[in-house]
């Protein structure tokens, strides 16, 4: 099994490089070319060809998302099954969480009462107005939830009310990465 950590978006890179020292055979695909529209539709190509690339055919992976990755964690997921390749959990952290229809990071955002969350620099003018692709048959593995940052309470809460393995690692950031680690752990498991 591979755990594979995706980045938040537009260039930016997973912001617990230390999860290398504690998870085990872990890889951190470089998304970079979703900073023009359409994003999302970027990211998730993208993330595929990564993991591809990343990852031999068929290993068994966990999803680990970032962010705004989050909502995107299902077609990366979707597509991971395409290429006849298990994905055996799904982690988010400290992101958004998918919801049916084709909502916008906006609606993610007003509907998670994340609205205190800042747009981060250099962000482009439609990011947050794009429609999301959803999958109707995620989840297909167990998910969890790590939270780091509190302003992300409610959608860990949230994940919670799912039945989702929650962690809280809000009390030290140096031990995200190991509750990161516990957490994939647990879904495996």
């Amino acid at each position: 099994m591979i755990t594979v950590l995706l980045p938040p978006g537009l260039g930016t890179p997973f912001s617990l490089p230390s999860a290398a020292d504690v998870l085990t055979r872990p890889v951190f695909p470089r998304i970079t070319d979703d900073v023009t529209a359409p994003h999302a539709a970027r990211y998730v190509a993208r993330a595929s060809l990564e993991i591809s690339r990343l990852v031999g055919d068929r290993t068994p992976v966990v999803l680990v998302a970032e962010g705004d990755g989050g909502p995107l964690l299902g077609a990366v997921g979707a597509a991971q099954r395409s290429a006849h390749r298990p994905v055996l959990g799904y982690v988010l952290v400290d992101a958004p969480l998918p919801q049916p229809g084709s909502p916008t990071r906006a609606d993610l955002a007003r509907n998670q009462l994340l609205t205190g969350v800042p747009a981060r620099e250099g962000e482009p003018a439609a990011y947050r107005s794009e429609r999301l692709p959803t999958v109707p048959d995620w989840p297909d593995a167990p998910c969890g939830y790590l939270l780091t940052d509190p302003a992300h309470a409610h959608p860990a809460h949230l994940a919670g009310m799912r039945g989702w393995v929650v962690r809280d690692a809000t009390g030290s950031r140096a031990t995200a990465s190991v509750e990161l680690a516990a957490l994939v752990t647990a879904l495996v498991s």
